[in-house]
């Protein structure tokens, strides 16, 4: 592998405020490393950013929000993808790697409200707007009398639906809201018995084709060992379950004293029947305990569910 300090790295990413920071974000952890390296970024609108009047499920996936930017490291415009790992897919194409995937932040799901301090404290009737099933399955089992109704758009958009009055509250990833400064709009963090987070959520993920191993070394310093295998063990049972937006699953790997401790579950979107399981295990071994997570999900019943949402 070639350690060979780069010379220029292009980072293809979204134009939404949100992935521009971490592209920036990452450029910044670059050009630190790298003092003499040109670091630069080439801004692109995917298909996901166009599309805002249909659910994700209905339309193609999250993958929507990453072809575009492999088109530019397969066509030489880029060096390096940047990525919320929550949006990467579960089969990458065989081109390609994750070269690194770098320190988590908080990654659990953010209610926001302008009128009411948390979940519990809503009426009936009241209206959530969430762009996931997996929030939506949840929030169904435990709060059946509010109204979930479906929110797209990048993540100032949503928060100006809220503030015009088109929803009581909205969920979102308190990752994005705190890497842009909007912490104070958090009126409460859900903890993760209420609204288990999506694989990946708040963790960055950095793209390279995978012939390109001298990228993969230049990027090795921005990966976080305990991040890695959590997002890994996290991702695996995503994959085993053919995890997708158009399936409510959750899946949460967390470290403690040195072990990997994984939680996962699938549900109906209308939160009618949730299986959940959970696995103990090394982070060494992170890949295979979300195998094994899934498949006890699925002698739980998450294959009959699976079946009926296919």
């Amino acid at each position: 592998m070639s350690q060979a300090t780069p010379e220029r790295i292009v980072i293809a990413t979204r134009e939404s405020r949100l992935a521009l920071w971490q592209a920036e974000h990452v450029k910044a952890r670059l050009e630190a490393l790298y003092p003499a390296c040109r670091v630069e970024l080439l801004g692109m609108t995917t298909r996901g950013d166009q599309i805002l009047d249909r659910p994700l499920a209905k339309v193609g996936g999250k993958g929507l929000f990453v072809k575009e930017l492999e088109t530019a490291l397969l066509d030489g415009r880029a060096d390096i993808a940047v990525h919320s790992m929550k949006d990467v897919p579960m089969e990458m194409g065989e081109d390609f790697t994750l070269a690194c995937i770098s320190e988590r932040e908080v990654p659990l799901d953010a209610f926001v409200s302008n009128r009411y301090d948390s979940l519990a404290d809503m009426p009936p009737g009241a209206v959530v707007g969430t762009s996931s099933l997996r929030r939506e399955s949840q929030l169904h089992a435990q709060y059946p009398m509010l109204a979930v109704t479906s929110l797209r758009g990048n993540l100032d958009t949503r928060l100006r639906k809220l503030d015009e009055g088109q929803y009581d509250a909205i969920i979102l990833a308190a990752a994005g809201l705190t890497r842009l400064g909007l912490k104070a709009r958090i009126r409460a963090v859900l903890p993760s018995d209420i609204s288990l987070p999506a694989a990946g959520q708040g963790a960055l993920g950095i793209e390279c084709l995978a012939a390109r191993q001298d990228v993969v070394g230049w990027l090795q310093p921005l990966n976080d060992a305990d991040t890695a295998a959590c997002v890994r063990a996290e991702r695996a049972v995503a994959r085993a379950l053919a995890g997708s937006c158009e399936v409510p699953l959750g899946a949460y790997a967390e470290m403690r004293a040195g072990r990997l401790w994984l939680r996962g579950f699938v549900a109906r979107p209308d939160g009618s029947q949730i299986v959940r399981a959970e696995r103990e295990g090394a982070p060494a071994e992170a890949e295979a305990l979300g195998r094994a997570l899934a498949e006890e999900l699925r002698a739980q019943g998450a294959e009959t569910i699976l079946a009926d949402i296919g």
